[in-house]
């Protein structure tokens, strides 16, 4: 008779955790490999990062935003390349240090909105229950609102500083990321890894930091990306609407309210501005849609 060693019929086949790892790791390059291979990620990359080189460093090309440096209404020129607008100031120079305030509101809103809204969307899909439902209750009277009410409604309420127009944007945005992320993590509680680890015996935020984060994970940088882009044309709008900086400050937003008069006689003076915002909310589009693709 053969002896049976024991144990021997419970011979685990899931994957070492190593092989996984090296899986991963090698999905992860293929990812970017693809990326690099696709030109409109390249381009809107690209771009992104000149905004953010001119809100850097537009100091250091001795812009000067806030002078008169030429006439009133110039065209553009080999010394004004977006000519001058109504106070004879350079329209390159205000764009370029218009960047700083659009990179610095839009940024770090969009990036508290995924944290806040990421969080609560995982809480609300893992927990489910009253959880989920008072979460997601609250969330839909929130979208139901509408935003320009809602943003003047904040505005009021926390005033026009960069922290609070930070933590307005970041309220205006979490809820959908929330809903969306959710959403994702639905479908992840169905799968076997996530009841393996419920029956080990595993916390709730084990479970979620460990488990269904890294899983989901890619859905937070879509949003992010997704939410800079509409963050920056938000901040650009409550500068329009005087709800953001205020003159003389090199806006966007500002400056297209400002110039909008001249719009047929100086169209130079709006168009740049508007440009600028639009450059970057296509571009952060198409780099959440480049990963999207690859990732999905």
């Amino acid at each position: 008779m053969t002896a049976v060693v024991p144990g021997a019929l419970d011979t685990d086949t899931r994957p070492a955790p190593d092989a996984v790892g090296a899986r991963t790791v090698r999905a992860a390059r293929r990812g970017r490999r693809a990326l690099l291979r696709r030109p409109t990620f390249l381009v809107s990359v690209a771009i992104l990062l000149g905004w953010v080189a001119l809100a850097v460093g537009w100091h250091a090309f001795g812009l000067q935003p806030f002078a008169k440096t030429g006439g009133l209404l110039q065209p553009p020129s080999g010394a004004h390349w977006f000519g001058t607008d109504s106070l004879g100031r350079d329209v390159f120079a205000r764009v370029a240090a218009g960047a700083r305030p659009a990179l610095l509101i839009g940024p770090f809103g969009a990036a508290l909105a995924t944290v806040l809204g990421g969080t609560l969307g995982l809480l609300a899909g893992y927990h489910r229950g009253w959880v989920d439902t008072a979460l997601m209750r609250f969330f839909d009277v929130l979208l139901a609102l509408p935003s320009l009410i809602f943003l003047v409604v904040l505005v009021g309420a926390f005033g026009v500083s960069t922290p609070a127009l930070i933590l307005i944007v970041g309220v205006l945005f979490a809820p959908g990321i929330a809903r969306i992320v959710r959403a994702t993590v639905l479908v992840e509680m169905g799968k076997s890894y996530v009841q393996a680890a419920r029956l080990q015996g595993e916390s709730a935020f084990r479970a979620m930091l460990t488990e269904l984060l890294p899983n989901v994970v890619g859905v937070f940088v879509i949003q992010a990306v997704l939410s800079l882009g509409a963050a920056i044309f938000i901040t650009a709008s409550l500068s329009f609407l005087g709800l953001g900086s205020q003159p003389p400050a090199a806006d966007w937003g500002l400056d297209i309210n400002a110039n909008r008069a001249y719009l047929q006689a100086a169209w130079w003076t709006v168009v740049f501005p508007g440009v600028a915002v639009a450059s970057i909310v296509v571009s952060a589009n198409l780099i959440a849609d480049n990963l999207k693709e690859v990732t999905g």
